[in-house]
């Protein structure tokens, strides 16, 4: 079996490939960019393959410290705390050799601001980008901004000339499934250029000789060749026979295996990201259930039973392996906001849940679709098969619906699921990020990944005066106020803070970035 496995597997990642050699970095990871437009879907693996080849102004390194990207420096503007300054680096080309200037930065602010932009929120407290010199650009926020540099790290520069030229002004529209020219065709500053790309199938990557940090980072990887595999056992089996370098999504189940095996390591750290499950609680009935004319959704008491069915210790220890730390609050410990207090507010409680649910009127349960992905977390439908046994202990009989991320997440952003997993990183580190898009009613700019249905014109108000409250103490105190909104009304049900683990030669040298997000301009080859 493993001759025929790797076999499949050469065909797939040598066979069209180029000749390899030591600077071939040659990666795999279970699921592909979503699209390559840089302002389309706010999602991990797709800011990643992205980031070897378009750049914000800001980056974060492999510690998640900022370090100056297309931007040298950037402050408050000393007589106007509501606008923040931004020096750009100068002399850097896009791929096809136009040079970066201010007026590239102010159409990307603008094109990021789009309706089909998953980037707005990010944005939103930002009303004018001006180009105050070649060079200098000004950001003018509807306030002051104490951590707008914190928004600005996945937000991709674009060339206007040749965003213009190509009739790719307008961000794709994912969800409608529109394909643009940016949606496979990339001309950007950074460090490597596309090559070719086959979506779902393999993206190959050369390396920028004309790039401005060349000679700033170790910049060893000559050539990329990512390739997605979403079979655990086929990722794993081509990393056994040498034929991928580096693996991104490490199977738990197989980190042993890998770590006894000569010229292979495992690496690993706590990500910034937490899974959980979101309930769509604003409907007056739901099309997935077995009730009629009723949203058993929209009851509390439902909400925090199905939380207490969950036992996410028995999850750590059988799905996970260990590879995982129970939550109580969809914040990861990472970010401004999270308590430990909070964070151990959820308990397994059978007894408990039952009596919730009789007391909700549901003694003998309903039925209901879960949606969830199969190709975007570590062990996610596992997880999700996990949750259906544990919620029929409380008469909730789980339907499970897994299906690759590219047409999962469609679901939440379109409101056309009821019961869903989904799982949060937060790149800003800081809890505004996650209730700008997970809190927050949905309107045009904001609450777009909110698919639970709350919407409190209250709670509303503490998060948008988040973006321009300086007072950090009382800004912290309205925090922990809509956090305690959110444990106490269940929105979510928290399942784990996710680790990481990457398997890769010897012959690669990276740390794990807590952002799971490698950046091979970094990474050094032996």
């Amino acid at each position: 079996m493993k001759t025929t496995i790797t076999t499949m597997i050469g065909a797939l990642l040598i066979s069209t490939a180029a000749p390899v050699s030591a600077e071939t970095l040659r990666w795999a990871r279970s699921g592909d960019a979503l699209t390559l437009d840089p302002h389309s879907q706010n999602e991990g693996p797709t800011h990643t393959i992205r980031h070897q080849m378009y750049e914000p102004l800001i980056i974060r390194d492999v510690t998640g410290a900022f370090e100056p990207a297309l931007a040298t420096d950037w402050a408050p503007k000393a007589d106007d705390p509501n606008v923040w300054v931004f020096n750009l680096r100068q002399g850097v080309k896009f791929h096809d050799g136009a040079d970066f200037t201010s007026e590239d930065v102010v159409f990307s602010f603008e094109r990021a601001k789009q309706p089909n932009s998953d980037m707005k929120e990010l944005i939103g407290s930002i009303t004018e980008v001006r180009a105050t010199g070649d060079y200098t650009v000004e950001i003018v926020t509807d306030g002051p901004n104490p951590i707008l540099p914190s928004n600005l790290t996945n937000l991709y520069m674009m060339d206007k000339g040749w965003t213009e030229a190509n009739n790719t002004v307008d961000v794709q529209d994912f969800e409608g499934g529109e394909i643009t020219f940016a949606t496979t065709n990339v001309n950007g500053t950074g460090p490597y250029t596309l090559t070719s790309r086959e979506p779902d199938v393999k993206t190959v990557m050369t390396r920028n000789e004309a790039y401005w940090g060349r000679d700033q980072f170790p910049m060893e990887v000559t050539e990329i060749v990512y390739t997605p595999i979403q079979n655990a056992a086929t990722r794993v089996a081509a990393m056994l026979s040498g034929e991928i370098d580096f693996l991104q999504d490490m199977p738990v189940q197989d980190l042993e295996r890998v770590n006894a095996v000569d010229g292979l390591v495992v690496k690993q750290a706590p990500q910034n990201r937490v899974i959980f499950f979101g309930m769509n609680q604003g409907a007056d009935d739901i099309e997935s259930d077995s009730v009629d004319g009723a949203n058993p959704l929209a009851d509390v008491r439902v909400r925090k039973a199905m939380s207490m069915a969950i036992n996410r210790d028995a999850i750590r220890q059988v799905v996970m392996r260990g590879q995982s730390a129970p939550a109580g609050m969809v914040a990861p410990p990472f970010v401004n906001g999270w308590t430990a207090e909070m964070d151990a507010e959820s308990s397994t409680d059978i007894e408990g849940a039952k009596a919730l649910m009789a007391e909700a009127g549901y003694a003998d349960g309903f039925s209901i679709r879960l949606d969830c992905p199969n190709d975007r977390y570590v062990n996610d439908e596992g997880i999700c098969q996990a949750a259906v046994g544990m919620l029929g202990q409380i008469g909730v009989k789980v339907n499970l619906d897994a299906k690759p991320k590219a047409q999962h997440f469609p679901l939440i952003t379109d409101s056309k699921t009821d019961f869903y997993m989904l799982g949060w990183g937060v790149p800003t580190y800081d809890s505004e990020y996650i209730f700008n898009f997970l809190v927050h009613g949905r309107e045009a700019e904001i609450g777009t990944w909110n698919g639970t249905g709350f919407d409190n014109d209250d709670v509303d108000a503490m998060i948008k005066s988040l973006a321009s409250n300086t007072d950090l103490a009382a800004r912290n105190a309205d925090i922990a106020k809509i956090w305690r909104v959110v444990q106490d009304e269940q929105l979510y049900i928290p399942i784990h803070h996710q680790v990481l683990n990457w398997g890769m030669s010897e012959k690669v040298g990276i740390e794990v970035d807590p952002e799971d997000q490698p950046k091979v301009k970094y990474f050094t080859m032996k």
